[in-house]
């Protein structure tokens, strides 16, 4: 992958924060472990933890993505920017409610094209916009490199959980 595949974008990013809790990393696990399964009722139960945290898992989420990106590169899996938004759009399709998943998979196409502008508006700044649209790239783009049970072990032990 390369820097034009815009994977991983400053506009998302608002600024280095603090190590984040547990619960935190957990949580953003969690939602890429319900993208992975395709298991709706998953992410139903940990949304209301999500959005409650929505900036830290944000910000936890986009360390992940930047972790699996240069893992794809590593690996040498082609991964276009077209793969990432068919991937997206697949994985939060009939996860979210309609206007949701058109949102997440509308506002992720814009951004991996590197029309910001067009993403943000798309988000109508709901942070969970954009949560929902990392954990989706997460789940796809780690999926490509790992197995789901070594994709969850693999992120715990990067953002460090214990097992």
């Amino acid at each position: 992958m390369s820097a034009d595949d815009h994977s991983f974008e400053p506009a998302f990013d608002h600024g280095p924060g603090p190590d984040l809790p547990d619960h935190v990393k957990e949580t953003a696990i969690a939602l890429i472990g319900a993208y992975v399964d395709h298991n709706r009722e998953e992410l139903d139960g940990v949304i209301p933890r999500a959005t409650d945290d929505s900036d830290g898992v944000l910000s936890e989420l986009k360390v992940i993505a930047a972790f699996l990106s240069r893992r794809v590169q590593t690996t040498g899996v082609v991964w276009k920017p077209a793969d990432s938004r068919e991937a997206v759009a697949r994985t939060v399709a009939e996860m979210l409610p309609p206007e949701l998943e058109f949102a997440v998979s509308t506002a992720w196409e814009a951004h991996s094209v590197g029309e910001e502008e067009v993403a943000e508006r798309f988000t109508r700044g709901d942070p969970m916009v954009y949560v929902h649209m990392l954990a989706a790239f997460n789940a796809a783009i780690g999926l490509a490199v790992y197995k789901r049970a070594e994709l969850v072990s693999t992120l715990r032990q990067v953002t460090g959980l214990s097992e």
